[in-house]
């Protein structure tokens, strides 16, 4: 079933049960905030391929996720501190025009499944914690501490490990459209793996550059 959402292009993406903090102040998108306000709160969230977050005119990918508004804090100009939540996956089946704000008509984007084995999910947050330290050796992130232990359901246990991955907008896009938490661990463990690869290359002085 489709159904028309207000849209909210940006150059960064947004999982389910991530946090998403804005800093709202084009026109178009203080109009987006007070409509939301006023109904059930939901709008989409999808990454920029092309373009500018600020002005229009910028190429979307189609698919994206459902932001639920936790928070907003209204500034005396008119500008918006917004706190909103991932909710749910969507795809874009049509963009309506701009007008007064980014629109579409979107479906929900389920996952074929949520079972993934348990040593799969280990893989993933060694592979991730991984990354993280050699990342910390350059400077580039902090380390994820031992201590922090990644708890909940294993779908959510997903999410927040996609969440915490420093990899490129265009690769947590494909995490994002990955069908099934198998499956999205599995790529999870390539990207970081092969990041990894990269970043000892580049701690021993060998070749190579990190992917902006």
């Amino acid at each position: 079933m489709t159904y028309s959402l207000g849209m909210f292009p940006l150059s960064s993406v947004l999982f389910p049960e991530a946090g998403l903090p804005l800093h709202v102040f084009e026109e178009r998108y203080r109009t987006l905030m007070a409509h939301c306000l006023e109904a059930d709160g939901e709008f989409g969230v999808v990454l920029i391929e092309r373009g500018s977050e600020v002005g229009g005119g910028d190429q979307r990918l189609d698919v994206g996720t459902v932001a639920r508004i936790a928070n907003v804090a209204d500034l005396d100009d008119g500008r918006m501190l917004v706190v909103a939540t991932g909710v749910r996956r969507v795809r874009v089946v049509e963009w309506l025009p701009d007008d007064p704000y980014p629109r579409a008509l979107v479906e929900d984007l389920a996952d074929t499944g949520a079972a993934c084995p348990g040593e799969v999910l280990e893989l993933a947050e060694g592979s991730l914690r991984r990354l993280r330290s050699l990342l910390s050796e350059l400077g580039e992130v902090p380390a994820i501490s031992p201590s922090l232990r990644i708890t909940g359901a294993p779908t959510e246990v997903g999410w927040q490990l996609c969440d915490m991955a420093p990899l490129v907008s265009i690769d947590l896009h494909r995490l994002l459209v990955a069908d099934g938490l198998e499956a999205r661990m599995r790529l999870l463990v390539d990207l970081c793996d092969a990041m990894a690869g990269d970043v000892i290359g580049l701690l021993s002085g060998g070749e190579g550059s990190m992917p902006e």
